[in-house]
């Protein structure tokens, strides 16, 4: 007994230490993946670093700072921002030999024509998206990086060392990217394109299973639905920085990427044809409304009736081709269906509509799970959509005048340090030239993770390093591991924006202001004059973004409002459609977070009233609707909803009476069900349709 006893006690402490192991394991598992990528980027920097020194390069830490800028959470955001930052290290560097060669006498049109450059920059970087963007910033500020060399510290151009050290530079930056690559390649296997597709099957389930209750009339309360419409609308935007991953990630993807703008657009305009379908519901009597869903719903095959979207996303995911290929013949099918009534028939166009735009965002799922991709058209490209230019134009004048700024004070002062003052002045306003919001905070965040580089890396160079032997790159990996891994591990685990802005900046600061040479040199006056150069131009770019501010989110909303109601009246006037619902889905997409559901409803019942106009014009002449069609869109064009009702009605009861005994019974119905489209949307945003379009 006593034995048995003894037993159990001996086993008690193993169990409780296991279940304590278990415990302890459970409770580091979410520490895990910032942990990972604080250990990626300490790889990724002392790589670049160990083949610069290896190298003899002039200035090593341009390597590591690259690796650095580079180094992402993911395989293919990191991949692709690195191809687009040699992309931009290389357009940099020849503008930096073109400058030299055409103001090698004169610094004051040196520095103009560098001025004119980081505007230039500054402006397509705010025209571009994600790391597009980001290759146009560093465009800018590699030019003047090169530039500060080429001017020293006295501001005389040297020609004759122009073409070599733009090689130079290059060489160090593009080192510095192609270690982070091998780096992330070595322990990401990637995840993009997986992520994506979930994310393409979630929103493309959830539309259609959205569509299929709203026929099968299961809740009286279209308000709820409507509601949900909005949420789809706004999680819509977040497609872009995911589809540059996964870009980054497969060449195959980058071959095809019109078939993921297609997939993009399909959702929006799936989208929109449900909105149009459930807010004509709206206006019908209910048990109207419930026969002619029962006629349409009877239809619509089993897989397409999902009623919870994250239940079918697995079977989405796994089975995209045969929904592709299901979701064309139903569209297909569709567009032949006849209605008996102008209601029946727009409710069948738009459910066309609709399975016709899920059929090309389940060829996107597809493509993204590797089935074969679709043929690319010749000529096919993915189109730059230009929501707004007058944000672009603020941009480019505020890095112009930031650049000038600082380059006039260097001119006046002879500071020794302006040139490496007007590049940090550069690079922070052309980084930031792409957010929209809170970019005067994010600035001073980045002068302060500056500051704080500033006593970290002090503290390192004339602390630390001394004690160690000048050619132990061991331990001087170890220790700047040490500042590298933590910054990282915040970075990646940072949930407030105040917290991302503030570790990206050390991240991206840190190996610039420690500036490791081999062999490793201590001049403390060095040091501080390019720390004091640094935190200034960094502070001279917070001021720019103080005096001249990005537009606010609410005059930004109000503006694409605006001009999507101005060229919806050019169309009315007939003024060339110029890919319309492309136009209006890149202003959906630059919608500011800010923008209430309302005005994003509004701007999408601007997209479904000018396709209608272009249906209309399309059906016009096959029904000798000219003059009666022209006293609509005039009205519409000057802004008078009520009388473009009006003749709406007048237009239906022509179709109705003289019409209707016409050849094409479909194409009367169809009109008529375009004509229905026009007058419920019109009469449910009159007071947006009669507003006063001023940009």
């Amino acid at each position: 007994m006593s034995g048995t006893t003894h037993q159990a006690a001996g086993r008690t402490p193993r169990f409780r230490t296991t279940a304590d192991m278990s415990s302890f394991a459970e409770a580091l598992r979410p520490a895990w993946p910032p942990l990972l990528f604080g250990l990626r980027l300490w790889a990724s920097v002392s790589l670049a670093l160990y083949a610069a020194f290896w190298l003899q390069l002039d200035n090593p830490f341009w390597a590591g700072a690259s690796a650095a800028i580079v180094c992402q959470p993911q395989l293919g955001a990191s991949l692709r921002k690195g191809w687009f930052r040699m992309l931009g290290t290389l357009v940099g560097a020849t503008m930096s030999v073109v400058l030299t060669a055409c103001f090698a006498q004169d610094r004051i049109l040196f520095l103009a024509g560098l001025a004119l450059w980081g505007a230039a920059c500054s402006m397509v970087a705010v025209l571009l998206r994600n790391f597009a963007s980001y290759a146009a910033s560093l465009a800018g500020y590699t030019t003047a990086i090169i530039a500060g060399d080429l001017l020293g510290t006295v501001g005389g151009v040297d020609a004759n060392a122009a073409f070599l050290l733009a090689v130079t530079r290059a060489t160090e930056i593009c080192l510095g990217i192609a270690c982070a690559g091998i780096v992330l390649a070595a322990t990401d296997l990637g995840g993009a394109r997986r992520r994506l597709a979930g994310l393409f099957a979630e929103l493309a389930a959830g539309i259609t299973a959205g569509l299929a209750r709203t026929l099968a009339m299961s809740t009286s309360e279209f308000s709820d639905g409507e509601e949900v419409r909005r949420q789809f609308l706004g999680r819509l935007i977040a497609f872009d920085p995911i589809i540059d991953q996964a870009l980054g990630e497969s060449s195959k993807i980058r071959h095809h990427l019109t078939v993921l703008q297609r997939a993009v657009d399909g959702l929006f305009s799936a989208l929109a044809a449900w909105d149009v379908a459930a807010n004509h519901l709206t206006t019908l009597p209910h048990s109207e409304a419930q026969q002619e869903v029962s006629t349409i719903l009877e239809s619509v095959p089993p897989e397409l009736r999902s009623p919870l979207e994250q239940a079918a996303m697995p079977a989405w995911l796994a089975a995209a081709s045969t929904l592709h290929r299901i979701c064309q013949a139903e569209a297909g099918r569709w567009t032949t269906v006849a209605g008996s009534t102008p209601s029946l028939q727009l409710l069948t166009d738009k459910t066309a509509e609709a399975f016709a735009s899920i059929g090309h965002a389940v060829e996107g799922i597809a493509l993204l799970m590797g089935s074969a991709a679709p043929p690319v058209p010749r000529g096919a490209r993915k189109s730059l959509r230009v929501p707004d230019w007058l944000p672009p134009l603020v941009s480019a004048a505020r890095t112009f005048c930031a650049i000038g700024a600082v380059g006039l004070f260097w001119i006046v002062t002879g500071w020794p340090g302006g040139s490496l003052a007007i590049a940090f002045a550069a690079i922070v306003a052309l980084l930031l030239a792409p957010r929209s919001d809170e970019t005067y905070g994010a600035a001073l965040l980045f002068t302060i993770g500056a500051v704080l580089d500033l006593i970290l890396t002090a503290i390192i160079a004339f602390a630390v390093l001394p004690a160690l032997r000048s050619d132990d790159f061991t331990g001087f990996c170890l220790v700047i591991g040490a500042c590298l891994v933590p910054i990282g591990a915040l970075l990646r685990q940072a949930r407030q924006p105040w917290q991302a802005g503030l570790f990206t900046a050390m991240t991206m600061g840190f190996v610039p202001i420690l500036q490791p040479t081999n062999p490793e040199t201590y001049n403390t006056l060095l040091f501080y004059n390019v720390a004091l150069a640094i935190v200034a131009g960094m502070g001279a770019a917070a001021l720019s973004f103080r005096l001249l501010p990005p537009l606010s989110p609410a005059y930004r909303t109000r503006r694409l409002l605006a001009l999507t109601l101005r060229d919806l009246r050019r169309l009315a006037m007939g003024h060339s459609s110029n890919d319309w619902e492309g136009l209006v889905y890149g202003r959906l997409s630059a919608m500011p977070n800010e923008a209430t559901p309302l005005q994003r409803e509004q701007l999408l019942a601007a997209l479904s009233v000018g396709s209608e106009i272009i249906r209309q014009r399309q059906i016009a002449p096959h029904l000798s609707l000219g003059p009666k069609l022209g006293s609509v869109l005039a009205a519409l064009a000057e802004g008078d909803s009520a009388r473009a009702i009006t003749q709406l009605f007048l237009l239906d009861d022509f179709l109705a009476t003289d019409a209707a005994g016409g050849p094409s019974r479909q194409a009367v119905l169809r009109a008529r069900g375009s004509i229905l489209v026009l007058t419920e949307t019109l009469t449910k945003h009159a007071a947006y349709f009669d507003a006063e379009a001023r940009a």
